[in-house]
């Protein structure tokens, strides 16, 4: 028995790497590490859902703007509408991911915000804020209508008008601009259930929850805050908040 016992657990050494190997093999890139291609318009086969990402924790926008990127990557048309970001004293006029976004094909941005922040006493005009905040949402809705407009199956030019269509659009801070009373939740449902089925719909900010979303996004993501520096008193890094 002991000999048997030992030649099974030979025979199942010698095929575990086999059998490694096969499951290596059916993955879609067989097996082998991806390299890096050139990066081409095309056009995705499984876009269309609507996804929010709300929290007090840090990564709403880092979250978004990672998946921007990551569909820039495959050649996807991407373009980036920020709520509420004109700038602080705590931060620099230049920001890191506005100069990696230049650099990637297909992928663009655009600011809407007022300098400061709503609510607070930096020096900023509330009614600028909401005037901001309403201009941009009137160009979310424009943006959504080209790209109802467009053939969102099909590749589209890196260099076109965001108006004329992309495949991903990111609405950054919005839910924290509806939050703050600034653009009516309702209408950021309306904008939701308006937009064509093949345009990827992603929605940042707020850190109380937005139940209104409830049944309209396909994916909620909670970012919770367990320890943050800016509690000890540590302000904006370059390279990490801007």
């Amino acid at each position: 028995m002991t000999h048997d016992t030992d030649t099974d657990g030979d025979e199942s050494a010698d095929e575990g790497p086999t059998r490694s190997d096969d499951r290596a093999a059916r993955t879609p890139g067989g097996g082998a590490a991806p390299e890096p291609q050139p990066i081409e318009p095309a056009a995705p086969e499984e876009f269309g859902l609507v996804q929010a990402f709300w929290g007090d924790g840090k990564g709403k926008t880092t979250a978004a703007m990672g998946m921007g990127f990551r569909a820039a990557g495959h050649g996807y048309r991407v373009h980036m509408l920020q709520f509420m970001k004109g700038g602080a004293d705590s931060v620099e006029g230049v920001r890191g991911e506005y100069n990696a976004i230049a650099a990637v094909p297909g992928f663009s941005y655009e600011n809407a915000g007022h300098y400061g922040w709503h609510g607070l006493l930096d020096g900023s005009a509330d009614d600028e804020h909401e005037a901001k905040a309403a201009a941009a949402f009137e160009r979310a809705e424009a943006l959504v209508a080209g790209a109802a407009d467009a053939d969102l199956s099909a590749p589209l030019p890196f260099d076109g008008d965001p108006e004329a269509g992309v495949h991903m659009l990111i609405l950054d801070e919005l839910l924290y601009a509806a939050d703050r009373g600034l653009v009516d939740p309702d209408d950021v449902v309306g904008l939701a259930e308006s937009k064509p089925e093949d345009l990827e719909l992603v929605l940042t900010g707020s850190h109380a929850e937005p139940e209104y979303l409830d049944g309209v996004a396909d994916l909620i993501t909670n970012v919770r805050k367990v320890a943050h520096p800016f509690d000890d008193g540590q302000r904006a890094r370059r390279g990490t908040e801007y």
